[in-house]
């Protein structure tokens, strides 16, 4: 039987920690280390597995990504003729949500060459939103509809034999995973750490998101763009193993990460961008690598008016002068938002698009919004990129930053 919890701070102890202001550079931040010999060695990410519109694998969603060709279609899985907006990401069939984590699961584990020995050892840190029957089953079997309940049959029907873990915290989810494993890797409580996420577009969030006009109603998504007009769902289910540097191959590594909580408001970012910019500058320290050392940034970019310029708010705060010159994208202007599964598919094409030496597209671009003033990657690009941040926030006021840097 396995033991589901969730952030323990004995197990991860500097995974949540953010540095005071004190501790930073208000105005961007510099290089902290004057030697790359003192820097710690990443966590490296081993293996990797991606379900999205595009299809099941990474490299259909890879070189979607890197082309800036958006998967929205008409819904089909459900009936949407009530709703405002009838468009989403999605798979052509109708697939189930366990069964796909599963099968990503053991996809990645067998691109790290994982042995049965191996998986006994390693722990599944689970980002999900749950499973959507648990509204509609009867209260006496609504645990095992739980995101924990999901976690622990993956972990089962994997092999996985580690503790397990599930987090639902919303667009963070999966990133925050990711933070937790790379600080229990790192600190030696793990050999190696499995994080899975998953969301399938359903009726529920669907109506829930247009109900609430967060959706885009020309059916594009549109990340610092004038004329933006919302988000789009999307399919999304991915899953990484992490391991001690040196212990596996290495596709890519996670050499910094961090998270901040500004309590802003409900469902409103803080203009300021402030939360976020803490989160980016402690994972940059944290990795010991300066600003004008990251060469790209996969940006949350929900293509929302207020979410937008406050990241790019944030992007000024924490690079200062360098906010302007370093490459930005979104991949949600191709993929969508897949809510807790969003981060790891996002984190999963930044990995490969530092191995592959390209920077995904910025899809959906109408114009120049004076709010957003970045250096967004409009058209396919060759880069020697070395270090790539991807962030994310979430309701509440959650921020996560983690900086990959290329193998």
């Amino acid at each position: 039987m396995h033991r589901c919890r969730r952030y323990d701070r004995r197990t991860a102890p500097d995974a949540g920690r953010c540095l005071p202001d004190s501790e930073l550079e208000s105005g961007g931040l510099t290089r902290p280390y004057t030697s790359s010999s003192t820097r710690p060695a990443p966590v490296a990410i081993a293996g990797m597995a991606a379900v999205s519109a595009f299809g099941r694998g990474t490299g259909p969603l890879l070189d979607a990504a890197l082309a800036g060709r958006p998967a929205f279609r008409a819904v089909d899985r459900f009936d949407v003729s009530a709703r405002r907006v009838t468009v989403a990401a999605t798979l052509p069939d109708s697939p189930g949500l366990l069964d796909e984590l599963i099968d990503a699961v053991d996809a990645a584990c067998a691109d790290a060459d994982l042995s049965a020995a191996q998986r006994r050892d390693a722990p599944l840190l689970l980002a999900v939103h749950g499973d959507a029957a648990i509204g509609r089953a009867p209260a006496a079997q609504r645990s095992g509809h739980s995101a924990a309940a999901l976690a622990e049959a993956i972990a089962g029907k994997c092999g996985l034999g580690g503790s397990v873990r599930a987090y639902t915290s919303a667009c963070v989810a999966a990133s925050t995973a990711v933070a937790d494993a790379a600080a229990m890797v790192r600190h030696g409580h793990a050999r190696r750490v499995v994080v899975a996420a998953g969301y399938l577009v359903e009726p529920d969030q669907f109506a829930l998101f247009d109900a609430g006009r967060a959706l885009a109603t020309d059916g594009a998504v549109r990340p610092f763009s004038a004329g933006r007009t919302g988000l789009l769902l999307g399919d999304g289910v991915g899953a990484v193993v992490l391991c001690a540097a040196g212990d596996s191959r290495v596709r890519c590594g996670v050499a910094g990460w961090a998270r901040t909580g500004d309590g802003y408001h409900v469902v409103q970012p803080s203009p300021d961008g402030a939360g976020l910019a803490r989160a980016v500058r402690t994972a940059l320290t944290r990795a010991g690598v300066g600003a004008d050392e990251v060469g790209y940034v996969n940006a949350h970019g929900s293509g929302t008016t207020a979410s937008d310029a406050a990241e790019a708010a944030a992007l000024r705060r924490a690079f200062g002068q360098l906010a302007e010159r370093v490459p930005v994208s979104s991949t949600k202007s191709v993929h969508g938002q897949a809510l807790e599964a969003s981060s790891l598919l996002e984190l999963i094409v930044t990995a490969l698009a530092l191995e592959r030496g390209e920077l995904p597209v910025n899809a959906g671009f109408l114009g120049p919004d004076e709010q957003c003033p970045l250096s967004l990657v409009l058209a396919p690009r060759r880069t020697s990129v070395h270090y790539g941040l991807t962030l994310n926030a979430a309701f509440g006021g959650a921020n996560t930053a983690l900086l990959l840097v290329a193998p």
